[in-house]
């Protein structure tokens, strides 16, 4: 049987709440089996560091700065990636051109590019954009270039033969086909500029939560780090979430499945593939209408539990 929605938002509070019960616990008791939790604040401390940080004007700073740094760099890298991966998908002579240059650059890591970006660019603002894009474009690249290569040539033929051109079928067949593997992309280059743009503030910063961190580092405050730890966590949750919930408005007329545990069919989805057998058996054709859902199936039962 599937959690009711309130259930499973008390689940998860429950576990974060022993997770901190926990920390707090172990830090308190200057517990040093094996690993030195003496050495950690505990989460008292950090939540007093937390309160005097919101009160002054340096971290709604750092934290502005860190968002603009990360939007700006994100937004140019959705879109950078997106075209180069349908091009090159889309066109050999794209991908004899770029390939080569795209596949030797790809396993450089993004922070390793700090050199490179403090030599090509005049400001550090500039760089940590550059660095942030350079994170996230791959992810975003690679799995556009495998969804649409992915993708039915019977939808194209299908445009084609009602005369339409490459741009309607780049419209209503590339684009919405590609769309999930696109958005799986993004979601992974969301993260992936986040832990690029706190390290690239780290060392070149000015401003920003990466810096302020470091900052803390160096003056021994820990309290402090633990504040730039949770802050650079819950940034990331948040962002992370409304490229997934973007995601899902706009593949909404996607099939959606819902996930049971264990391998365990719903009763209603039983019912419907034994009744669409029984139907093959008959001689009756079956299509995607043909399951019909039962009167038994729950109106949360087939809840989405996925991006795509």
């Amino acid at each position: 049987m599937s959690r009711r929605p309130a259930a499973r938002y008390a689940l998860r509070a429950a576990s974060l709440a022993a997770a901190l019960g926990l920390w707090q616990l172990l830090t308190s008791l200057n517990v040093d089996l094996w690993l030195r939790f003496s050495q950690f604040p505990t989460v008292a401390d950090v939540a007093r560091a937390f309160g005097d940080r919101l009160s002054g004007p340096d971290y709604w700073t750092d934290l502005t700065d860190s968002l603009t740094r990360i939007l700006t760099g994100f937004l140019l890298a959705a879109v950078l990636g997106v075209a180069t991966g349908v091009l090159v998908a889309r066109s050999r002579s794209a991908e004899d051109v770029l390939g080569p240059v795209l596949e030797v650059v790809r396993p450089i890591p993004a922070i390793a590019l700090v050199p490179v970006a403090i030599l090509l660019f005049p400001s550090n603002e500039q760089g940590i954009v550059f660095i942030t894009c350079t994170a996230a474009f791959f992810p975003v690249l690679v799995s556009t270039r495998h969804s649409v290569r992915a993708l039915t040539p019977v939808w194209e033929e299908a445009v084609l033969t009602m005369g339409g051109g490459r741009w309607r079928v780049l419209g209503s067949v590339v684009l919405p086909g590609a769309l999930p593997g696109i958005f799986g992309g993004l979601s992974v280059g969301i993260g992936v500029s986040w832990i690029c743009v706190i390290s690239a503030e780290m060392i070149s910063g000015q401003y920003g939560v990466g810096y302020r961190t470091w900052q803390d580092y160096t003056v021994v405050n820990y309290a402090g780090v633990f504040v730039g730890m949770v802050t650079i966590g819950v940034l990331g949750w948040l962002t992370s979430t409304a490229v997934e919930l973007l995601g899902r408005w706009l593949t909404r007329w996607l099939p959606r499945t819902s996930y049971v545990p264990g391998g365990r069919v719903p009763r209603a989805a039983a019912v419907a593939v034994a009744g669409t057998g029984r139907r093959a058996q008959a001689g009756v054709p079956t299509g995607a209408g043909s399951a019909l859902p039962s009167k038994d199936t729950e109106p949360g039962e087939a809840r989405d539990e996925h991006l795509v």
